[in-house]
């Protein structure tokens, strides 16, 4: 359930500016979480590491459930990229800081995914919502 929440939560914070054009009491939501975003980022990010590692280390799967690994991996995806996206200030200032060639090629991936930040907190919200409803509902 905690998994759930968080790609939510994040994908709310990744996704705020076309989520407050659409509703206007959701930017109090959002007031709330943005304090957590880099942590809930750094959360999200390491969940996704985990989560594609064990995606493809599961793909045996793909044979006998094809839709549970393919949304398993979505769900990684969804986490890892929105998880880079909001915590690459921590990311940076505790992992790469050390090493000027992986911030370079950290802000260069930054640079690539950042126009796509709003479609992919779209993404990982439709994912927390379907992850929850999946260990819930079916």
């Amino acid at each position: 359930m905690l998994g759930g929440l968080i790609t939510i939560a994040g994908g709310l914070i990744a996704a705020s500016n076309l989520v407050v054009s659409r509703m206007a009491n959701a930017k109090t939501l959002i007031d709330k979480l943005t304090p957590y975003q880099g942590w809930i980022g750094i959360v999200m990010f390491g969940w996704g590491i985990w989560e594609t590692i064990s995606s493809v280390t599961g793909i045996s799967l793909l044979s006998e459930s094809p839709l549970t690994w393919i949304f398993w991996l979505c769900v990684a995806l969804a986490d890892l990229f929105v998880g880079f996206l909001l915590g690459f200030g921590l990311i940076t200032k505790y992992a790469l800081s050390k090493n000027e060639q992986a911030m370079e090629k950290g802000q260069n991936i930054r640079a690539k995914l950042a126009p796509f930040q709003g479609i992919l907190g779209i993404f990982a919200m439709v994912m927390g919502t379907l992850y929850l409803v999946w260990l819930y509902v079916l």
